[in-house]
């Protein structure tokens, strides 16, 4: 099958289960979390692999946030940055990062016995708290933005 057949099937069989547990669209999931690569494994658990799909992503964020909040290892922009965060800057980092533990952890329970209904909330309930956190990850990823682009000016004008 070609790439947009696939997927086409793909969204054929998840719109049944959308309808029984009201997940949210496709289109919706797969901008959030980019749920399209999963039509190129074969499976009977649609869910299970959205699920871990969300999770990856969430997953991403969740190591980026734990490089910032134990920067032993961190890379050097990071430990910059963190000496310019302000103290609301560092507590969206500790809520954000509170908020991904529990979708980890909720997701790595699902591994231990699948259950559909169970998938299903788990994938409704990340996404709406994804929708809820994400305008403070924007805030939090600007201002890192914001203190490497100031201390690169910075360092320029010392070389200048």
């Amino acid at each position: 099958m070609e790439k947009d057949s696939c997927l086409a099937h793909f969204k054929k069989q998840y719109e049944p289960l959308r309808k029984k547990y009201k997940l949210p669209s496709f289109d919706d999931l797969n901008k959030e979390f980019e749920i399209e690569k999963i039509q190129e494994r074969e499976t009977d658990f649609i869910l299970r692999e959205i699920r871990k799909g969300v999770g990856e992503k969430v997953g991403a964020f969740l190591r980026f946030f734990e490089a910032v909040l134990n920067p032993v290892v961190a890379p050097a922009f990071i430990m910059a940055a963190l000496k310019n965060f302000s103290n609301s800057d560092k507590e969206a980092i500790k809520e954000n990062y509170q908020s991904l533990v529990e979708i980890e952890l909720k997701s790595i329970k699902l591994d231990i016995n699948y259950n559909e209904k169970t998938e299903a909330q788990f994938i409704t309930q990340t996404f709406k708290t994804w929708q809820e956190i994400k305008p403070s990850l924007k805030v939090v990823i600007d201002s890192l933005s914001k203190v490497n682009v100031e201390g690169e000016k910075k360092r320029n004008s010392y070389m200048g």
